[in-house]
C-alpha cells in the first residue's frame, strides 16, 4: 500500500498561530464607549450652536428676558442656555438609535444627510417664525406652530417611537421652563400658558425631532464603519 500525503495551506486549530487584527486605529474607532463618546460630542457642539443662534433671536425681539447680570457678550445669551442646550441635545441624540435598537424598529424613512439638514432647516424657520412672524394673538400662534412641528416629524421622521418621545421630552422641557421662569431666572413677555408662551412645547418638539434625526444619522454611520 502506498503512502499518501495529504497537503494542506491551511493552519491547523491548535497551532498557536493568530489572524492579524485590524489596527489599533480601527479598534479605537470601532470601539463602543469611543464611539458613543465622538457622537455625543459632536450633538453636544450642534446643540450649543443652535441654541446660541436661536436664542439670540428670542433675546432681540425681546421674547425672552434675561436679567442684566447674567447676560453674556456673545450672543446676548446666559452663559448656562448653551451648556444646557448642549447637554439635552447629546442625551436625545443617543437617546433616539437606542430606543430604536430596543423597540427592534431600525428607522429606514429617509436616512441621509441631505434629508437631515433640511430637517435643521424648517427647525430653524419654526423658531424664526416664533420670534418674528407677527399673528393677531397667541393662541393663532401656537396653531401654527404646532401644525408645523408635526408637519416636521410627519416629513422627516415618522416613527412612533419618535413622536412619544418628542412629546415626552417637549412636556419634561416645557415643566423644567416654568419651573425656571417661576423662580426667576428669566421671563418671558406676554405669557399666556402659566409663565411662558403656549407655543413654547411646540419648538421643543420640534428640535426633539432634529437632533434624533442628526442622532440616529451619526449612529448609521458608525453601523456601517463596523
Amino acid at each position: 500500500m502506498a503512502d499518501s500525503t495529504v497537503v494542506s495551506d491551511q493552519q491547523p486549530p491548535g497551532s498557536g498561530q493568530t489572524t492579524p487584527s485590524r489596527g489599533p486605529y480601527i479598534a479605537v474607532i470601532t470601539n463602543r464607549n469611543t464611539n458613543l463618546g465622538i457622537r455625543g460630542f459632536m450633538l453636544f457642539s450642534i446643540g450649543v450652536f443652535l441654541a446660541l443662534v436661536l436664542n439670540l433671536l428670542q433675546v432681540q425681539r425681546n421674547v425672552t428676558l434675561f436679567p442684566p447680570d447674567v447676560i453674556s457678550s456673545i450672543f446676548s445669551s446666559a452663559w448656562w442656555v448653551p451648556p444646557c442646550c448642549g447637554t439635552a441635545s447629546a442625551m436625545i441624540g443617543l437617546l433616539y438609535p437606542c430606543i430604536d435598537s430596543r423597540l427592534g424598529e431600525p428607522h429606514k424613512f429617509k436616512r441621509e444627510w441631505s434629508s437631515v439638514m433640511r430637517c435643521v432647516a424648517v427647525f430653524v424657520g419654526i423658531n424664526h417664525a416664533s420670534a418674528k412672524v407677527d399673528f393677531a394673538n397667541n393662541v393663532q400662534l401656537s396653531l401654527t406652530l404646532a401644525a408645523l412641528s408635526i408637519g416636521l416629524w410627519w416629513t422627516f421622521d415618522r416613527s412612533r417611537s419618535g413622536f412619544g418621545l418628542g412629546v415626552v421630552i417637549a412636556l419634561l422641557a416645557t415643566l423644567s421652563t416654568q419651573l425656571l421662569v417661576y423662580n426667576g431666572v428669566f421671563q418671558y413677555t406676554s405669557p399666556d400658558f402659566l409663565y411662558i408662551r403656549s407655543w413654547l412645547p411646540c419648538i421643543f418638539f420640534a428640535g426633539v425631532i432634529t437632533m434624533g434625526n442628526i442622532g440616529r444619522q451619526l449612529a448609521l454611520l458608525h453601523l456601517l464603519a463596523l
